[in-house]
């Protein structure tokens, strides 16, 4: 659902911008298509989040282009993709400020197993690395969901790269 304007002319790209992922449960959404979620019942058992709802933003992310619906998957699209670095930004400040134990999931290059900065820079190659190259590892902060995760949980609980479907 879009938020309220109150631009006559709608001419605020943040805006427009927050019209579509600034919904509670998008950008977890998206985070967790990243993760590698792809299927309807994993994002409803993931997130926690009422089917109804989850039925809702699915359709308006693929509507918007945010994420494709085929073979009953759900896969980011390259719009969706270009969200990576607003995610990672949110992640690392909310580890900042929320997390005293230290990151909650740590991100490496794929190719040469350098750290990952906060803007996505690798320690090792100095190069600028995408999400589809990016790796991601529980961080000293993280801290499983239950002591007997489902088996999707189990998967994301361990290293893993971007946008590779769980298997």
């Amino acid at each position: 659902m879009a938020l309220p304007s109150t631009y006559a002319d709608r001419n605020c790209s943040l805006a427009r911008a927050l019209e579509i992922v600034g919904e509670r449960w998008t950008l977890l959404i998206v985070r967790d298509a990243f993760l590698g979620i792809r299927r309807f019942g994993d994002f409803a058992t993931q997130l926690g989040i009422p089917r109804a709802v989850l039925t809702n933003r699915l359709k308006f992310l693929v509507q918007e282009d945010v994420l494709a619906h085929t073979d009953g998957e759900y896969r980011l699209t390259p719009k969706g993709v270009q969200l990576w670095p607003i995610l990672r930004a949110m992640m690392t400040w909310g580890d900042e400020h929320y997390s005293p134990n230290g990151e909650k999931r740590t991100f490496w290059h794929a190719a040469d197993n350098g750290r990952l900065d906060p803007e996505g820079r690798c320690a090792t190659c100095g190069g600028l690395v995408p999400a589809g190259d990016t790796r991601v590892d529980p961080g000293p902060g993280f801290e499983p969901g239950n002591a007997n995760p489902d088996p999707v949980s189990a998967l994301l609980n361990t290293p893993r790269r971007l946008m590779e479907p769980l298997a």
